[in-house]
């Protein structure tokens, strides 16, 4: 008989699994390898958990991954949480993915508003994810950030709700300010603004005009948190 693995997080994905409520059913969106589910089922730490992806080769991946580690993983095949029912889940990630794919995959599962704990984590396009969120339905209740390989990452814990409209430095950069990373991601996000609003006044379309007087304002906001006391 094989020895079972013991399954162990990269910072990532260890920080995401941090934020799963105990006994939770889950639903890991774009799974991969099948790493988060699979751990927090070895740990005991959720009551069931789905893994789904678009392409087979990962949930192959994510199925060699669980047997390896002695644990069973529901892994579908669908785009997205087209597979998923709502009474299967109520706690969904949604890791590694640009921020315009995230709200994709929750504009196509509208049952997500209901009772579901939402762990979002944008690799790209955060600045797009916040606002989209609040706009259809979402509060984001509060963000954490961590650091792996050198890089920071935000990961939104969202539900439904209703919350007040975001500032243009929270859209830009979050809502963690408690956290202890905050400062050195708010400067990176500031300076890759400022970079976006020199570029962007070179263009002579009327959205883009718009679109320059939100971004020097979260700019201007951005710049006046890192003098602040």
């Amino acid at each position: 008989m094989a020895e079972i693995q013991h399954l162990a997080l990269q910072p990532r994905l260890a920080a995401i699994a941090a934020l799963v409520p105990q006994n939770a059913r889950l639903a890991d969106v774009g799974t991969d390898h099948g790493y988060l589910p699979t751990a927090l089922l070895q740990e005991g730490r959720i009551a069931a958990a789905v893994a789904t992806d678009i392409a087979p080769d990962p949930l192959d991946h994510a199925r060699r991954t669980a047997a390896a580690c002695g644990v069973s993983l529901d892994c579908r095949l669908c785009d997205g949480l087209r597979g998923v029912a709502p009474h299967e889940a109520d706690t969904v990630v949604v890791a590694g993915m640009g921020g315009e794919t995230i709200a994709h995959i929750l504009a196509d599962a509208s049952w997500t508003r209901e009772n579901t704990l939402l762990l979002l984590q944008p690799m790209s396009r955060s600045e797009m994810l916040r606002p989209w969120l609040v706009d259809h339905g979402y509060a984001i209740r509060a963000e954490r950030l961590v650091e792996d390989k050198g890089i920071l990452y935000p990961i939104l814990v969202a539900e439904g709700g209703h919350p007040p409209p975001l500032t243009a430095a929270e859209i830009w950069a979050g809502l963690g300010r408690g956290d202890p990373l905050y400062p050195a991601y708010a400067a990176q996000r500031a300076d890759r603004l400022a970079r976006a609003v020199e570029g962007l006044k070179k263009s002579q379309r009327e959205e883009d005009r718009q679109r320059l007087t939100q971004w020097k304002e979260a700019l201007r906001q951005l710049r006046e948190q890192e003098g602040a006391p």
